[in-house]
């Protein structure tokens, strides 16, 4: 003789159809957002850096140092970080500072170990977010290109010229 509480009924097989319906949609809809992630290529990428938009600040007299700015665009599904500028053109060490905003809305710069570069995005140097900290020289002239070369953590090396512009003019 069977138990009768153990036979299945009709509302035991519909009550458990219901509780399973829940997590059989959240995983359809997670295995599809994952296949349209793929199939955008950005499951997994590497960083693709892009560099454009390079400028060199035409030093003023008698000031040691300027400043470079570059577009970095990343086009990968994963992110960088700009960890080291050269230049065969500079004498002396060139470092990356981050600009910090202060209430009297001026900003000051702050060195930094590396400037991130977010997957998908831009870092857009400018005298108010970051920059590159150049040692000056004398023989610059507007117009000029400087040749730098930007190494980033995962991306390599990518080599640009910079045009030399006066401030307030790129």
């Amino acid at each position: 003789m069977t138990n009768p509480s153990w036979t299945p009924s009709h509302r035991r097989l519909t009550d458990s159809l219901r509780a399973a319906a829940a997590p059989a949609c959240a995983c359809v809809l997670a295995l599809g957002g994952l296949a349209v992630w793929t199939a955008s290529g950005n499951a997994g990428s590497p960083p693709r850096i892009d560099v454009t938009g390079a400028r060199l600040f035409l030093p003023a007299p008698g000031v040691p140092r300027t400043a470079a700015f570059f577009r970095i665009t990343n086009t990968g599904g994963a992110r960088d970080r700009l960890v080291e500028v050269t230049s065969s053109a500079v004498t002396g060490e060139i470092s990356l500072s981050r600009h910090r905003m202060t209430g009297r809305g001026s900003a000051y710069p702050q060195a930094a170990e590396s400037l991130p570069v977010p997957a998908g995005g831009t870092l857009d140097m400018s005298p108010f977010t970051s920059d590159v900290t150049v040692p000056a020289t004398a023989r610059w002239r507007a117009g000029d290109l400087v040749p730098f070369t930007l190494r980033f953590e995962h991306g390599g090396r990518v080599e640009t010229n910079a045009v030399v512009v006066r401030p307030g003019q790129g």
